[in-house]
């Protein structure tokens, strides 16, 4: 038995009876949580011709005036039991612990005789503590995750730890929770608590972090997307931590974010457009998107065949358009009137020609090119001339002869 001796005694006692005084703590500290309860054990003894009159704990140290008994605090009434006895048990019950709480216990006597009283001087340090789940810092998709209970200080007994699952009661263990491999979709939301006291740490989420997983590429506006106009292309993929992105036309980056903008867009800007969505556990990319720019014709021209002279010449109109032009026609300088239609036109005559091509957001002219057709010959003429008169009488015999015999015809009759 720890005998120990106190300041506060009378010097008047019987040296021999000094050293059967004391306390002895089971503990010099504990650690409890905030909301449990908790028990403090000691011993106390005293020299056989005394009898204990009052017994009780305090948390002031007996200097000068008598210290106040714990049970008639006020921050601690009701919450106190001193389940010892007044023999030799001083052992204290404590509950609803508070961070108020954290602080040093003396176990103090009173005798029969006035100056027969005796203070613990050790007393016993509580020290008061939360929960908390501890998680991994860092937790990647298929990984194999331990969660822990966790305290500011070491409990004084081994308490069992009852564990929470999205708010449902999952298991009763030790101060450590072991998980299966974890995916994405793990969001569940864990806590701990001691088994049989109120108290329960604050909730955790894990944070499983993963390469992107998924990827899509939208346009707006939607709709066509014409010559002139602006478009965004917008990006979205998953990804912990958040991804990047990087814009790519064919094989050739274009842009970053998750946002590209493209103002005044022109047709070199048609083609097939893809997103990369990138992270420090891997990329991904997005399908093709394809960007059809619509604009009227450009870079029309009109090309000779077989030269710029001769008897006819056939010209050739091409234009680039989106959608193809629609149609082609043909105008003479000087003349208002087209002298023709269609992707080629056959000119008869001398002169400067150009072609206009329309499609439904537009036309355009071409520049004029100048041809020469030569002249026909008089014997062809007049041989042209001798066929179409020898033509012109055949026609007419025809005729008469067909006038005759209807009207024979008609004499027969009646």
């Amino acid at each position: 038995m720890v005998v120990r001796y106190n300041s506060t005694q009378p010097l008047s006692f019987d040296i021999l009876s000094v050293y059967v005084w004391g306390v002895d703590y089971n503990s010099k500290s504990i650690c409890a949580v905030k909301g449990s309860t908790v028990t403090m054990y000691c011993t106390y003894t005293y020299p056989r011709r005394y009898w204990v009159r009052k017994a009780f704990w305090t948390k002031e140290w007996g200097q000068g005036s008598e210290p106040r008994d714990l049970s008639e605090d006020p921050e601690y009434r009701g919450r106190v039991k001193y389940i010892g006895d007044k023999q030799h048990n001083c052992t204290l019950r404590l509950s609803d612990v508070t961070e108020n709480d954290q602080r040093r216990y003396y176990f103090r006597f009173l005798t029969h005789e006035p100056g027969g009283r005796y203070q613990g001087a050790d007393g016993v340090y509580l020290s008061v503590t939360d929960l908390q789940v501890e998680v991994p810092e860092r937790v990647k998709e298929g990984d194999k995750v331990t969660l822990t209970c966790k305290t500011s200080c070491s409990l004084s007994d081994r308490p069992t730890f009852t564990w929470y699952r999205n708010g449902r009661y999952l298991s009763s263990s030790t101060d450590q929770l072991h998980l299966q491999p974890v995916s994405r979709e793990n969001k569940d939301r864990y806590r701990c608590a001691v088994l049989g006291q109120k108290l329960h740490s604050p909730e955790v989420t894990l944070n499983v972090r993963y390469g992107p997983k998924s990827i899509s590429v939208s346009i707006s506006p939607t709709g066509e997307i014409v010559e002139g106009s602006s478009v965004n292309l917008t990006c979205s993929s998953d990804g912990n931590p958040p991804v990047e992105y990087n814009w790519f036309k064919g094989t050739s980056s274009v842009g970053k974010g998750e946002t590209f903008t493209m103002k005044k867009i022109s047709s070199v800007d048609s083609g097939e457009y893809k997103c990369r969505s990138s992270n420090e556990h891997g990329n991904k990319y997005s399908e093709a998107l394809t960007l059809n720019v619509l604009y009227p014709p450009k870079s029309i021209s009109v090309s000779i065949s077989p030269s710029a002279e001769g008897s006819s010449v056939n010209l050739t109109c091409s234009s680039d358009a989106n959608p193809p032009v629609q149609n082609y026609t043909w105008f003479k300088e000087g003349g208002s009137s087209p002298v023709g239609y269609g992707h080629r036109y056959t000119a008869l005559q001398s002169g400067s020609y150009y072609c206009e091509a329309h499609n439904e957001h537009g036309s355009q002219k071409s520049a004029a090119v100048t041809v020469t057709v030569k002249g026909v010959s008089i014997a062809v003429l007049f041989a042209f001339l001798g066929m179409a008169a020898g033509c012109g009488c055949l026609f007419a015999i025809i005729a008469v002869l067909y006038v005759r015999v209807n009207i024979v015809h008609h004499y027969y009759q009646k």
